[in-house]
């Protein structure tokens, strides 16, 4: 009877730490994010071989410490003010679950792991691993608090995954990986915007200056609107190349991808008018859920584009 009570204890104990750990590393963004420096992957690897298989394994573990390194830093950081939060007072530091030295310990550990691990596919996509997770703990993390300024820092790192996957292929920083960059980088406003738009209650009591303006106004809903013109240029700039006089490029779109491309880039910027619109909570998850299916169906799409024509 003890014995089973033991394992019993046992296996909820692993559960309750491995669910703190998903916790801690956020494990659905890092995930999110490892999916993008794949799709870069496979747009920059020439030839597709067992080999490859090799590179995608290690910048799926490298880039998922790297990030879940970042994450950890980050609630290290923001203990006291997740604590102030509805959404964020139940993480294992907040709520009391694991010490600010076991968190500490873990990412040190991922990162470690992460850069070890990036090296060996080359030095450069280390490189950009490290920069990657030095702004968003040593730069964007503070400026949170101080400055709407953030999110544009934020957006940085946040932009690095799907230029790292095209680094690591290549060994490169081209205009293919500065073109992969643009449009994560651009992607990050309205999404971002639009998550501070529809938690702004929830932030401020944290004193997070998350919208560009500091309110739930026109200024911030237009500028919302803007850069998603802008990630709409972004995301079609392949398929404009050959027409601007650049030639050779490896990034390319066809024009049943182009066509895709606008259709997505359309359809957040309908949900970005009607931010505008309404100017509510609703209409700014709407455009938060949007914008996740937008840059997932996105890669996708490019990804695709490259191995079916």
């Amino acid at each position: 009877m003890k014995t089973a009570l033991n394992v019993t204890q046992n296996s909820i104990s692993t559960k309750a730490l491995f669910t703190d750990f998903k916790e801690i590393t956020k494990a659905g963004l890092s995930i999110s994010v490892v999916f993008s420096s794949l799709a870069g992957y496979l747009l920059g690897v020439v030839d597709f071989s067992l080999d490859s298989l090799k590179i995608i394994a290690l910048l799926a573990i490298g880039g998922y410490c790297m990030v879940g390194a970042s994450n950890a830093y980050n609630q290290i950081i923001e203990r006291e003010l997740d604590a102030l939060m509805d959404r964020t007072k139940n993480r294992p530091l907040p709520a009391g679950r694991i010490s600010v030295s076991a968190t500490l310990v873990i990412a040190i550990i991922l990162t470690l792991i992460g850069l070890v691990v990036l090296y060996s596919i080359n030095p450069k996509t280390a490189m950009f691993g490290a920069i990657s997770i030095f702004l968003y703990t040593s730069v964007y993390t503070p400026l949170k608090t101080l400055t709407p300024l953030s999110v544009f820092v934020g957006a940085i790192p946040g932009a690095i995954p799907f230029m790292l996957g095209w680094v690591a292929a290549t060994n490169d920083f081209s205009l293919e990986a500065g073109t992969l960059f643009l449009i994560q980088f651009f992607w990050q406003f309205p999404h971002f915007w639009a998550i501070g738009w529809f938690l702004f209650e929830d932030y401020k009591k944290a004193g997070f200056f998350m919208l560009p303006t500091g309110k739930r106004d026109a200024a911030t809903a237009l500028q919302t609107i803007l850069y998603t013109v802008w990630l709409l240029v972004a995301s079609l700039l392949p398929a404009i190349f050959p027409h601007i006089g650049i030639v050779g490029s490896r990034l390319y779109l066809s024009p049943i991808a182009a066509v895709l491309v606008f259709a997505l880039g359309i359809w957040m910027l309908v949900y970005a008018f009607k931010l505008y619109q309404k100017r509510d909570a609703k209409a700014a998850k709407s455009l938060m859920i949007v914008s996740v299916f937008y840059i997932t169906l996105l890669q996708i799409v490019f990804v695709a584009d490259k191995f079916l024509r």
